[in-house]
């Protein structure tokens, strides 16, 4: 018996490994915190989901993808608010080799970034910055003036024993901190905890 490994005709690309329900819990989030008035990490437990969309359709160009969501509480608060929540679609564009991830934070942010990655690639790298008309960043007035986001890059991998790695670097420029820039971190790795397949119901 040959040992080959079939795979299906990955629609969705890159993306095919996300469908279903994950959960992490070894993040780690560095940021500025307001109330200490420094700069220090956070762990956290992160609930996601991603789901198949049908076929988006832009004149002679078809996408393939999904909408998703991530929320993450920080540990030992669990019971209580959240402190991240993100909600948004994975696009694949199958003949320009682009991954688009169109997202929204619950802060007031709306991001669109891009990706170049081939249908089977194991990491895709996406990227926006301030000014980009294709792939850019929109963040309220408020955080225009005392946090302004100057630059988005996130990391998927796939991972080879089934898990999902998330990495982001945020480029703010804080007003706490005289208007001088920092990086705000973010990684986790999470597991699958349900497939969905043919009848399943996603409510």
């Amino acid at each position: 018996m040959s040992d080959k490994i079939i795979l299906g005709p990955q629609k969705l690309g890159p993306l095919t490994p996300l469908v279903g329900e994950w959960e992490g819990n070894v993040g780690v989030d560095a940021s500025y915190h307001n109330e200490d008035d420094i700069i220090g990490e956070t762990s956290y437990f992160e609930k996601c989901w991603f789901r198949p969309i049908p076929t988006q359709t832009n004149g002679k160009q078809n996408l393939e993808g999904m909408m998703y969501s991530s929320t993450a509480w920080r540990h030992g608060e669990e019971a209580m608010s959240p402190f991240h929540d993100e909600i948004g679609f994975l696009l694949w564009d199958k003949e320009n080799q682009q991954v688009i991830r169109s997202v929204v934070f619950g802060r007031g942010i709306a991001i669109q970034a891009g990706a170049t990655a081939g249908a089977r690639d194991k990491v895709i790298q996406f990227k926006a910055d301030v000014g980009d008309l294709s792939y850019g960043i929109l963040q309220n007035k408020y955080l225009m003036e005392r946090a302004e986001m100057k630059s988005f890059d996130s990391t998927f991998t796939f991972n080879d024993d089934g898990t999902f790695t998330h990495e982001s670097k945020i480029v703010l420029k804080l007003a706490a901190l005289g208007g001088k820039e920092m990086n705000h971190t973010d990684i986790n790795t999470l597991h699958k905890v349900k497939s969905y397949h043919p009848g399943a119901e996603f409510a």
